[in-house]
């Protein structure tokens, strides 16, 4: 491993802008994941590593992990404390970062082969997102579609997801009608999430067939552009006196309803 001494290095320098801005995510075709288990999650994930950062500390306590990592990478680094905590976003880092390459999408994946999806219309906030993306690998949804919004590799989000970020099958989409039409002419059902009274609940509908549901912005719900897309407006029907429920927790119940 390569050491690095000093906090004004190149590397350490861009680390911290991949970290902290999405233009450069998608500039350099790269972001970066912080911490062990998000680090060590990759190994089992189809990412490709560009460089792997970790300090002593690390080395002696993760020795098998890190093994694999120096492996995976294409080049390994090793850092001091001091410099690892010049890098980082949380509050107390853990001195360990990988540098991912980010993979393309695939666009071209049929909807035969899909039989529950969820598309995220301009979700905003990144722990949301990553909430959202951990219940669909848990409850096993086909494919999470995000259209528009939070940068799927912004820091927070890949920390919410717990690591599901690096495992289901997400496709970024920027524009999420066209996406939508091509997927109702392959069959799919489209539902639109809405707390609108006039929505079908939820629980009313026949699931049986290849669906896709949609969750919309945290302020304004679905755009009436996507609403036009869809086959039927859906509600999850409240007791209470909320006017809505937040956007996570929304999709975490839309996607129980559709694979129950």
């Amino acid at each position: 491993m390569e050491k690095i001494t000093g906090k004004n290095n190149d590397l350490v320098k861009n680390i911290k802008k991949l970290l902290t801005s999405s233009k450069e995510r998608k500039a350099q075709g790269l972001f970066v994941l912080e911490g062990a288990r998000l680090v060590f999650d990759v190994l089992n994930s189809f990412y490709e590593v560009k460089y792997f950062v970790a300090t002593q500390q690390i080395m002696d306590k993760y020795c098998e992990q890190c093994g694999k990592m120096i492996a995976k990478a294409e080049k390994s680094f090793l850092v001091s404390s001091d410099i690892a905590d010049k890098i980082g976003e949380t509050q107390n880092s853990q001195g360990v970062f990988a540098v991912c390459k980010i993979k393309a999408d695939d666009k071209a994946a049929n909807a035969k082969a899909l039989n529950a999806q969820i598309a995220l219309d301009n979700i905003q906030d990144p722990s949301n997102l990553g909430a959202i993306v951990r219940t669909a690998e848990a409850l096993g949804v086909d494919r999470v579609i995000v259209g528009g919004g939070c940068d799927i590799y912004n820091p927070k989000a890949l920390r919410a997801s717990m690591g599901s970020m690096l495992r289901v099958n997400l496709l970024r989409c920027e524009n999420l009608e066209s996406f939508l039409k091509e997927q109702s002419n392959q069959g799919v059902r489209i539902y639109g999430t809405s707390p609108d009274k006039n929505a079908e609940p939820i629980t009313d509908i026949d699931f049986s067939q290849k669906s896709m549901c949609i969750i919309g912005n945290e302020a304004n719900g679905i755009s009436q552009q996507i609403k036009e897309c869809c086959d039927k407006l859906v509600t999850i029907k409240m007791l209470g006196n909320a006017e809505s429920l937040n956007a996570s927790v929304a999709a975490a119940i839309t996607m129980w309803e559709m694979l129950r």
